[in-house]
């Protein structure tokens, strides 16, 4: 299918036309130009440059297409457009005015967003930064060494730095998500993310990428300090005025922005303690579960498995069994099992994967709801704000004593979860520390039923999906955070601590990087117009 999707005022504009190409087209550019040429009308000679502006493979009903948006320019061959680069940020001076805790998406983004508007921040990470981090994810990968305030999800780039740097988000506001995806490439990125469907930066990338825009920040007059966790909010007459950090120092400022991350529940208990307003936030846990990535790629792309425009195959499930939802979660093509967590005693795993995406093994949560309902089989008050965290952490030590400790990870084949028993064999993983045979179907409890259903009905849908040659571990727990920072849907500071402004995904706002980010812009924004009384430069981001 071929179809017109604009005709441009002039000859310089380009034309837009959306087509939907066999994946050979995209190997053969005298081709795809002929297909650009018939969709639009314009004669092929008049056609001298294809700017490829959206792509996605569709594998649906047994019949792989892509789907492409090209602008196609008429005019005069001119010069390829120059890498994308940094916005310029203004010098900034003088005490920060803002305190960022945590710099993951939402914190960086935050600082980065507040530069734009000429506002100085001084960003907290309780971890390290991106080189001496990766000697700690060795530790815990290799030996099972624990830094509890270094791992996959804590220091410089937050969780999603080396667990794969997926750029998917459900936002309706292209604007703001450009924004992100140009800076993102503006600091090395790969360009392809402004063009694919489901943007991908790689665990091999995107540190360098989070590094870049620290650099930056720094060379423009934010800070960004390590090893500094803050333990405690500054309060004056209710309002959050500072932090208190765990080695003593007390620094002040006009507001504080709270980012930690979806996993920081030492935060979560301190904000408790000083009577921030918090609220149990629905959320999802479950096992992820790896196919051999071949086995992937037949089933989703039938005879061209293995063909060099598609790549290694992915999938997106959703089943609902009964009134529970049950849905794959961040799928890694190509990737790796990792060892997530973040104390001691407690079996958590992720995954990620290189922007190649070459790996043998393919890999995905499968995860259902934690809502009322299940905190309430588990014997836990649906009302209380920790309640998701107990319910989160209760699961995580049970994992890590059915692994056998040293983050070796429970077990179980697809068919034997699906037929509740456990074998004395499991196929070969990705996941470093090994895997030891496990019933995941009791250890998951309330959420056993529902993913054992959504598995039969997989089956059905997806002969082979379910084998003795597919592996379930345990446990896929930190989707999202299992509580809510309240806060006021207008000025965004937290309903009962004003100069308090919960973001990201640790204040329940977010799910990913790019929303993550988002979140970090929203809160910029609201601190522009606070200080500076600044309301229209965050729409100048994306122009």
């Amino acid at each position: 299918m071929t179809d017109l999707k604009n005709k441009p005022k002039n000859e310089a504009e380009p034309r837009l036309v959306e087509l939907e190409v066999h994946p050979d087209l995209l190997l053969d550019e005298a081709q795809l130009r002929e297909a650009c040429a018939r969709a639009s009308g314009l004669p092929l000679a008049a056609i001298r440059r294809l700017e490829l502006r959206r792509r996605a493979v569709d594998a649906r009903r047994g019949r792989v297409r892509v789907h492409l948006e090209v602008a196609l320019h008429a005019g005069e061959l001119r010069r390829q457009d120059a890498p994308l680069r940094p916005l310029d940020l203004p010098s900034m001076s003088g005490p920060p005015r803002v305190l960022i805790v945590g710099a993951g998406p939402a914190g960086l983004f935050c600082a980065w967003g507040l530069a734009q508007a000429g506002i100085r921040a001084l960003v907290l990470e309780r971890g390290k930064p991106v080189r001496a981090r990766r000697h700690d994810l060795a530790g815990l990968s290799q030996r099972g060494e624990l830094d509890p305030e270094s791992n996959y999800c804590y220091g410089e780039g937050g969780a999603g730095t080396f667990s794969d740097g997926k750029l998917y988000t459900r936002a309706s506001k292209r604007g703001p998500v450009d924004a992100v995806l140009r800076a993102l490439a503006g600091y090395g990125a790969p360009p392809e993310i402004l063009i694919d469907a489901r943007p991908h930066i790689g665990t091999n990338r995107l540190p360098r990428v989070i590094t870049s825009m620290r650099e930056h920040l720094g060379a423009a007059g934010a800070e960004l300090r390590f090893s500094a966790r803050v333990d405690r909010l500054l309060l004056r007459g209710g309002r959050a005025v500072g932090v208190h950090l765990a080695d003593g120092a007390v620094i002040d400022a006009e507001a504080v922005v709270l980012a930690p991350g979806h996993s920081a529940r030492d935060v979560l208990r301190w904000l408790a303690a000083d009577g921030v307003e918090l609220a149990f936030k629905p959320f999802a846990m479950g096992v992820r579960i790896e196919h051999p990535q071949p086995q992937i790629d037949a089933m989703q792309y039938g005879a061209l498995a293995g063909h060099p425009a598609l790549g290694a195959a992915s999938y997106r499930l959703v089943e609902r069994t009964g009134d529970v939802g049950v849905f794959s979660f961040c799928m890694c093509p190509g990737g790796h099992i990792v060892p997530a967590a973040t104390e001691a005693g407690m079996q958590v795993v992720n995954g990620m994967s290189p922007h190649h995406h070459r790996g043998r093994y393919a890999n995905s949560g499968l995860v259902t709801e934690v809502g009322p309902a299940q905190l309430a089989a588990a014997g836990l008050d649906p009302s209380d704000p920790m309640s998701g965290l107990v319910f989160q952490a209760d699961l995580e030590a049970r994992a890590y004593r059915a692994g056998g400790g040293g983050f070796v990870a429970p077990g179980q084949t697809l068919r034997d979860l699906v037929a509740g028993r456990a074998q004395a064999a499991l196929p070969p993983t990705s996941y470093h520390r090994g895997l030891t045979p496990a019933r995941l179907d009791l250890l998951l409890g309330p959420l056993g039923p529902p993913i054992q259903a959504a598995l039969v009905a997989l089956g059905r849908r997806m002969p082979g999906f379910v084998s003795d040659g597919a592996v379930a571990v345990g446990v896929e727990s930190r989707t999202s955070s299992p509580v809510r920072i309240v806060r006021d849907p207008h000025t965004l500071e937290a309903s009962r601590t004003p100069g308090l402004y919960p973001c990201g995904e640790g204040g329940g706002f977010a799910g990913g990087i790019v929303s993550a980010a988002l979140d970090g812009l929203r809160v910029a924004s609201a601190l522009a117009q606070r200080l500076h009384g600044q309301t229209a430069w965050i729409d100048q981001l994306s122009a």
